[in-house]
């Protein structure tokens, strides 16, 4: 298993050690370490109290090895998670990127265009109106400007409580 640098990202985002993440998700050190290296998968509990801790979705462990992320690898679709302050907590299959790159970071701080602006609008909105909102972005990147439909939807905690926003982005054509 590959590394969890997103997850290291959010760790050093929160300004936390490998021992504070730990303490507040009451497992030992060690474990997390093992975790954020990628030898160990955390139990489905675990995975709910690191996110409560470092404020991302808990999907983000089953989304690495989803039997999709084969299909979609090669496929004009972006995945994603931001947590409410639109800052990436997990992100696949981005074009000219680093994935990691994007992790604790607004579509603004990665580029200030046009947009990406709009791509967070949507995003404030889905938060605003706490419903499903899909539209029509075209963002410019190094290799041209790309149009997508964009599907943002709220993210849910377990207890049902706004933690963010997902996102599926579907190229539709390029410029």
């Amino acid at each position: 298993m590959n590394k969890r640098t997103w997850l290291t990202k959010l760790r050093k985002r929160k300004k936390m050690t490998q021992q504070e993440v730990a303490a507040k998700a009451f497992i030992e050190r060690s474990y997390y370490a093992q975790i954020e290296n990628g030898i160990r998968k955390p139990s489905p509990e675990v995975t709910i109290k690191l996110g409560e801790v470092l404020d991302f979705h808990a999907s983000s462990f089953n989304l690495e090895e989803n039997p999709f992320s084969i299909a979609l690898q090669n496929a004009p679709v972006i995945l994603a998670h931001c947590d409410t302050q639109l800052r990436y907590t997990w992100i696949f299959n981005t074009p000219d990127l680093i994935p990691e790159e994007h992790i604790g970071k607004t579509d603004v701080e990665l580029g200030d265009n046009d947009g990406n602006r709009a791509l967070m609008k949507l995003k404030n909105d889905v938060l605003d109106e706490k419903t499903p909102i899909s539209r029509v972005i075209s963002i410019p990147l190094p290799s041209g400007k790309i149009s997508y439909n964009v599907y943002a939807h709220p993210l849910l905690n377990e207890e049902g409580i706004i933690i963010g926003v997902a996102t599926a982005s579907t190229e539709i054509h390029s410029i």
